[in-house]
C-alpha cells in the first residue's frame, strides 16, 4: 500500500505539470514560479535542519568505530577504524562520504536451517548505492551546462569522458546508464527482499519513485523528445540571472515541464525526507567525533557543581551522634 500510494503521488504530479502545461497554458508558473519556491524551500529547510543537529548538545564522545584503540604505546592500534585525532578522523570522514565505507562493511543476519545465525555480506547494496549516488552527482554536475556561460572546463570534459562510448545519436551517456540498473536494484531490493518490504514506509517509496521519475524524464528528453536545448539553457540562465525569458518559456514542450516539475519536487521534498543523509553525515556524533576515550577525561556538562565535603566536615556534622554512640573517632 506504501508503494503504491507513493507511486500514485508521482504519477500524479507528472499529470499536475503535463496538464499545467500542456491545456492550461501556465508555463510561467512551473517555468519561473515553482522553480524559484522549490529553491526556497530548500534552503529554508536545509538551513533550518542542520541548525538543529548543529545545536544539538554531544556531551559524550559516541563515535563508531572498530579495531583496536590508542591506549598502551605497547598495542598497536588502527588509525582508520578508531581514529585518535583531528587528521584521522578527516580521513574516515573522507572514506564515509565518497566510498560509503561503512556500508561497505555492513553485513545482515539471517535464521538458516538448524536454526543458526548466518552472517552474510552486503557488498550488492553498497555497490548499488555507490553507483547511484555517484551517478548522480555527475549528472548534476553535467547539467552545469545549461546554467552557465561560457561552460567551465570540467564540466565540459566530464560530458566527453561521460560519453566516450560514442553510441546512439544523440551519445549514450555512462552515467545515465548506471543510474538506471542502480535504481532498477534498489527498487527491486524494496519489493524483492521480505524484511526490507516489511519495514519499508511511504518515505521510503516516495524518494525513490520520485528520483525514478526524474532520471526517466530525463532520459526522455535528451533520447526520445527533440527538446529545443537553446530554449532550455535560455530559461536556465533567466532563471539563473532572476530575468527569466519568455521566449524560452514557450520554446520548451510540456515534456520538459515535466522533468522540471519533478525535480523541483524533489528539491523542495529533500529537507524534510531522509535524503538530508547529505548533509546529515558531516554532524553525526558517530562519524565525525575522534576516539579519545581513553585519551581524555570527558566530563558531562550538564552536571552541576558540586561541592566536596571533607572529613572534617562528616564529624561537625554527626559529633553529636558519634559522642552518644560512644566512639571517639580522631583523623591521624
Amino acid at each position: 500500500m506504501n508503494a503504491l500510494v507513493s507511486f500514485l503521488l508521482v504519477v500524479g504530479l507528472v499529470l499536475i505539470a503535463a496538464a499545467g502545461t500542456g491545456a492550461a497554458g501556465l508555463q510561467t508558473l512551473f517555468g519561473v514560479v515553482v522553480p524559484y519556491v522549490a529553491i526556497l524551500v530548500f534552503l529554508l529547510g536545509f538551513v533550518r535542519r542542520i541548525v538543529i543537529w548543529a545545536r544539538a548538545p554531544v556531551p559524550f564522545r559516541i563515535p563508531t568505530t572498530a579495531g583496536q584503540q590508542k591506549a598502551l604505546d605497547f598495542l598497536p592500534y588502527q588509525p582508520l577504524e578508531n581514529p585518535p585525532g583531528a587528521g584521522t578522523t578527516f580521513l574516515r570522514m573522507v572514506l564515509e562520504v565518497l566510498c560509503f565505507r561503512s556500508l561497505f562493511r555492513n553485513t545482515r543476519a539471517e535464521m538458516r536451517e538448524g536454526p543458526r545465525l548466518v552472517y552474510a555480506s552486503r557488498k550488492w547494496l553498497w555497490l548499488g548505492g555507490l553507483v547511484f549516488h555517484w551517478a548522480f552527482l555527475l549528472i548534476v554536475l553535467r547539467h552545469l551546462r545549461f546554467f552557465t556561460e561560457p561552460v567551465p572546463g570540467f564540466a565540459e570534459a566530464l560530458e566527453r569522458v561521460d560519453g566516450f562510448f560514442e553510441v546512439l545519436l544523440p551519445e549514450l551517456y555512462v552515467t545515465d546508464l548506471a543510474i538506471l540498473v542502480a535504481l532498477t536494484y534498489l527498487v527491486l531490493r524494496r519489493f524483492l527482499s521480505p524484511p526490507v518490504r516489511y519495514i519499508s514506509q511511504a518515505a521510503d517509496y516516495f524518494p525513490l519513485f520520485l528520483i525514478v521519475g526524474v532520471v526517466l524524464s530525463g532520459a526522455y528528453l535528451r533520447y526520445l523528445s527533440r527538446t529545443d536545448i537553446v530554449a532550455v539553457k535560455a530559461l536556465g540562465m533567466g532563471l539563473l540571472s532572476f530575468h527569466p525569458d519568455p521566449a524560452a518559456l514557450r520554446g520548451v514542450g510540456a515534456q520538459f515541464y515535466v522533468h522540471l516539475f519533478l525535480v523541483c519536487t524533489l528539491i523542495a521534498y529533500f529537507p524534510f525526507s531522509k535524503l538530508m543523509h547529505l548533509g546529515g553525515v558531516f554532524l553525526s556524533p558517530t562519524r565525525n567525533l575522534a576516539n579519545t576515550n581513553r585519551l581524555t577525561r570527558h566530563v558531562n556538562p550538564w552536571n552541576p557543581p558540586l561541592k566536596g565535603r571533607t572529613f572534617e566536615d562528616w564529624m561537625e556534622d554527626f559529633k553529636e551522634e558519634i559522642a552518644q554512640a560512644g566512639y571517639k573517632l580522631e583523623r591521624d
